[in-house]
């Protein structure tokens, strides 16, 4: 037990990190980060060692996030979701020309599985991450790194599909465009 609560003590700064990117709220991640490792501490017989106790630890935490922000869902959205026909992006209309194509054609960045492992690169992703709006990032997180269906997302916030596709589009969009400043042009973040 005590070689458990040390890679638990390990691993914490991590599991903290990524529960306040997921719910941008300190208290929330530090409860959500508690609940996950008083979990993991009151059944250490439910890790069969199948995975990296990392991946086992994240994999409740996923779960802690989802309750978390099923409790404070109307604290968790700061402003409402914008009606999908309601207004273009500015990034939007900077990024395409009137025909639908790029503006200005992205760079190569390579191979995307050659840069996760990179401290740097996922640094410089949490940091564009924590730039869009919480509309955007919540409904991003949920989707792409909480792996929530597109229906669980709309019933749990009540949207559109449409809505939805558009709040996406304009999170991706903004991430790329903000990956392709600080992360494949090499602009430092500040």
């Amino acid at each position: 037990m005590h070689a458990l609560e040390q890679e638990l003590h390990a691993l914490r700064p991590y599991l903290l990190r990524f529960a306040r990117l997921q719910l941008r709220n300190a208290v929330w991640a530090e409860d959500a980060v508690s609940e996950t490792i008083v979990a993991a501490l009151s059944k250490p017989q439910t890790f069969a060692g199948r995975s990296a106790l990392k991946t086992w630890l994240v994999g409740i935490l996923k779960h802690k996030v989802l309750d978390a922000m099923r409790l404070h869902a109307r604290e968790c959205v700061t402003s409402p979701v914008a009606d999908a026909d309601s207004h273009t992006d500015p990034l939007e209309e900077m990024a395409f020309t009137p025909d639908g194509h790029y503006a200005q054609a992205p760079s190569d960045w390579g191979t995307p599985e050659q840069h996760t492992d990179s401290q740097q690169f996922i640094r410089t992703l949490e940091l564009c991450m924590q730039r869009l709006p919480d509309v955007q990032a919540r409904l991003f997180l949920m989707r792409e790194w909480l792996e929530l269906s597109s229906e669980e997302i709309c019933k749990e916030l009540n949207l559109s599909a449409t809505n939805l596709y558009v709040q996406l589009h304009r999170a991706r969009l903004r991430l790329r465009e903000c990956l392709q400043l600080h992360w494949i042009d090499g602009k430092a973040m500040a």
